[in-house]
């Protein structure tokens, strides 16, 4: 298939990564072209793969960040014109299908007027202009939506049609080795940001006396500077942000990875990661990361630092045997790529009943129509 990817603009597509946005669909692209696809990308500059078309010079967070000017006029310029330059060259690329894995809502909009085939990957809980736009698409058979877990699907039920399913996020297990003994200290690794936690887990360090590594790039350094930075010892470390070979090096020789969500996560792409490591994972049981770990770690009450403080003094009883094979039976990329390319399928044959109309000219969105809502700041 001739498949167009169009990414979110917050961030570049390209490693280190900022979070697990970026890394799912930096690995989708790869993956799709693995088997064969012809695979356009759609993103902001900076973005490092081959036959990327950059949308905009540079992320909004680098020109416009998004704590400083969400809801803001010019954000809402910089989405718009990024978007539209995107839209055109998709809508005149003779492409089978588009992956839409941005969280502009106009984007669906556009595909449902003019009749082009679109899988939308919904990467995020519903905000109200998706959940709005997503109803609109209602009954549409060319528009397709993934979720990406169970306990995510439950929350579009208001809205959702026979075109949306679950399509777990897959990872690559030739890209996680599997050490030979696992390490003496915890791994936590993610954007610091609140809605991950890792003010918790500092603190469940604190009471436990566990050591604890700590990976990632600081979003929010006033949170940071309060939170982290006075406990920061040789038992607590924070190692910097971290790609490619260093990080997998990292996790793998982990005691344990703690994950602590402050939010309902959608799926938790660094728990898998850390399980196909063979490392088990100390969690908060919030979103979807029961359905992620099945028995492979300890899952603790949502926001609860003593109960993490308990789990964290009894790492080094946790059995990391079998995570691997979970993740390679329930969310392995091959997996991944079936659910996506059965949803690309049906997209087409869906589109295949719809007199394609004219061009859709994108046009400004209202204040309202932004895709800044606050959700966005959860890019995960």
């Amino acid at each position: 298939m001739k498949i167009a990817v169009l990414a979110h603009i917050r961030h570049a597509i390209a490693e280190p990564f900022m979070g697990g946005m970026e890394a799912h669909c930096h690995q989708l692209v790869t993956a799709l072209r693995r088997r064969g696809h012809a695979v356009t990308l759609f993103a902001a500059g900076g973005s490092d793969l081959p036959d990327t078309v950059h949308t905009c010079p540079h992320p909004c967070e680098n020109v416009l960040p998004y704590d400083t000017w969400q809801g803001s006029d010019e954000l809402r310029a910089y989405q718009q014109q990024a978007f539209a330059k995107a839209w055109r060259a998709i809508d005149g690329g003779r492409y089978d299908v588009v992956h839409n894995n941005s969280l502009f809502t106009p984007v669906l909009d556009w595909a449902r007027k003019s009749g082009r085939a679109m899988v939308t990957s919904q990467h995020v809980p519903p905000f109200s202009m998706m959940r709005d736009a997503v109803g609109r698409s209602h009954g549409d058979l060319s528009q397709q939506f993934t979720v990406t877990s169970r306990q995510q699907l439950a929350m579009w039920d208001a809205v959702r049609g026979s075109n949306m399913k679950v399509v777990h996020n897959g990872i690559d297990l030739n890209d996680w080795p599997v050490a030979d003994q696992r390490g003496e200290r915890l791994v936590w690794f993610g954007r610091i940001t609140p809605t991950k936690g890792l003010r918790e887990t500092v603190a469940a360090a604190r009471i436990a006396q566990a050591s604890l590594d700590i990976v990632g790039t600081v979003e929010d350094e006033l949170y940071f500077n309060e939170f982290v930075t006075p406990y920061l010892n040789d038992r607590i470390r924070y190692c910097g942000h971290m790609s490619g070979t260093a990080l997998r090096h990292k996790v793998a020789h982990a005691l344990a990875a703690v994950v602590t969500p402050m939010w309902d996560e959608p799926f938790g792409l660094v728990a898998a990661e850390a399980m196909v490591a063979g490392v088990p994972v100390i969690a908060f049981d919030r979103g979807a990361m029961r359905e992620v770990l099945g028995s492979c770690g300890q899952l603790v009450p949502a926001g609860d630092v003593s109960a993490l403080a308990r789990a964290m003094s009894k790492a080094q009883f946790l059995d990391g045997a079998s995570c691997r094979d979970r993740i390679a039976k329930h969310f392995s990329v091959d997996q991944m790529l079936d659910g996506y390319e059965a949803r690309y399928e049906a997209a087409i044959s869906g589109a295949a009943r719809i007199a394609r109309p004219a061009a859709v000219v994108p046009v400004a969105p209202t204040a309202s129509a932004s895709s800044t809502s606050s959700t966005v700041a959860l890019l995960a």
